[in-house]
This record gives C-alpha cells, sequence and structure tokens, in this order.
C-alpha cells in the first residue's frame, strides 16, 4: 500500500535557489539531522561526516568562497566537467541550465548576469544554513560516496517534510579546500557537495522553475 505522505514529500521536493533570512530553530536542525542518521550505509559504516555552518561562520564562508570564484581558485577532491556529460545526460543538463537563466531573464549572450547568476552558489542563494558533507577516503571512494549520496537524499526529504527549502550544490565540493581551511577540517575528509537549507522565498523567479522528470521507460528495464 501506497504510504501518500511519503509520496507527497518525495515528489514535493524541488530546488530552491532563494530563500528568506529567517533562520531555523536549532531543534529543529537537529531533529532534521537525526532523521537523517537512519540513512543506509555500506557495511553500518556510516561514513558521513556533516559541517552545518550558519551565521557569522557562513558569512566568512561566503566571502572565502566568492573570492576563491573571483580568483579561480577551484580545489576538487573528486572530478567533475560538465563536458564529461553526454547522449540523454547531456540533453536534460542543458535543458535544465536553460530553464534555470530563463526563469532569472538572463539571455544567454548576457555574459554579465550569468557571472552574477553563478556566483548566487557561493553565496547559498541567501539560506541561512549550509550542510557541507564530508566523507573519508576509502578504496576507490565509489561506495563511501553512494552512502553519502544516500544521506543527502534523507536530509533533503527530512527537510521537506518540514516545509524547509533546499538546494544540493555540487559547486561548492569543486572549493574543497577553501571549506576545510575556513572550518577547519582535515585535509583527510573529502567534500562530495553541501546543502544549503531554509524557508524559501516562494516570491523568487528562481523559484519559480519546476523540472520535469523522464518516464521511467527512460531509465528502467524490466527482467521477467
Amino acid at each position: 500500500m501506497v504510504n501518500n505522505s511519503f509520496q507527497k514529500v518525495i515528489r514535493e521536493r524541488r530546488s530552491v535557489r532563494k530563500f528568506l533570512p529567517t533562520p531555523l530553530k536549532e531543534e529543529v536542525i537537529r531533529a532534521v539531522l537525526e532523521d537523517a542518521q537512519f540513512s543506509p550505509s555500506n557495511c553500518n559504516t556510516q561514513p558521513w561526516d556533516v559541517h552545518i555552518v550558519s551565521g557569522a561562520k557562513k558569512d566568512e564562508l561566503v566571502k572565502a568562497l566568492l573570492d576563491a570564484y573571483e580568483k579561480g581558485n577551484t580545489s576538487l577532491d573528486f572530478t567533475f566537467d560538465e563536458k564529461d556529460f553526454f547522449g540523454e545526460y547531456s540533453r536534460r543538463q542543458k535543458a535544465q541550465g536553460k530553464a534555470y537563466y530563463e526563469a532569472l531573464g538572463v539571455a544567454r549572450e548576457d555574459y554579465e548576469g550569468r557571472k552574477k547568476a553563478a556566483a548566487n552558489n557561493f553565496k547559498m542563494y541567501d539560506a541561512p544554513h549550509v550542510a557541507l558533507l564530508f566523507m573519508p577516503s576509502i578504496g576507490d571512494d565509489v561506495r563511501v560516496a553512494a552512502d553519502i549520496g544516500m544521506y543527502g537524499q534523507s536530509l533533503l526529504l527530512a527537510l521537506t517534510a518540514r516545509g524547509i527549502g533546499s538546494v544540493p550544490q555540487t559547486v561548492l565540493g569543486m572549493y574543497a579546500d577553501t571549506v576545510r581551511e575556513v572550518l577547519g577540517v582535515s585535509n583527510e575528509m573529502k567534500l562530495l557537495f553541501g546543502v544549503s537549507f531554509g524557508y524559501p522565498d516562494k516570491e523568487a523567479p528562481a523559484n519559480s522553475l519546476r523540472l520535469g522528470r523522464d518516464p521511467i521507460e527512460e531509465s528502467v528495464t524490466f527482467h521477467r
């Protein structure tokens, strides 16, 4: 039997790209994290190392990230290049980018507008909180990264269930050294991605974006 409340939560979750400045109460954040802690992991290793950044420390992190962005000082723990996408993956990625900039009213040829929009990533879209998801390096890292992905999904859904908006941000993982330096995190811990969260600004053009999903026939094969 379908648990309609779960179906509602998973289908209502979306990436929010403009937040209200109102901070969450600590007990709310702790409740979300306690839910996410029940995520599955290989051999129950629970390899996630999560850093919640708010207030003055978040302001410090934003300043450092914007400086690194302006200087082009990237520092990735894991490779990423949009040019590696191909076929349907590339089509979906380009469609998302086009829809996002159209929602902002930024034309394709507007270089400065696009640069300004990109900088919003490092301001966490004005979210009052950000969770940085670090992990230990074990083997080829694939299994651990999968565990972090499952934790990330649990975190996103726990936020959504409480009416809290969020956005997973791969780009924050592209400045891992900057984040580690500001937060005092050991180089042994690798940054996979971040999740900015808070109450969504429902009037913001960026939050008018609604992306669909391809039918399951595009990604699922049934064997009988």
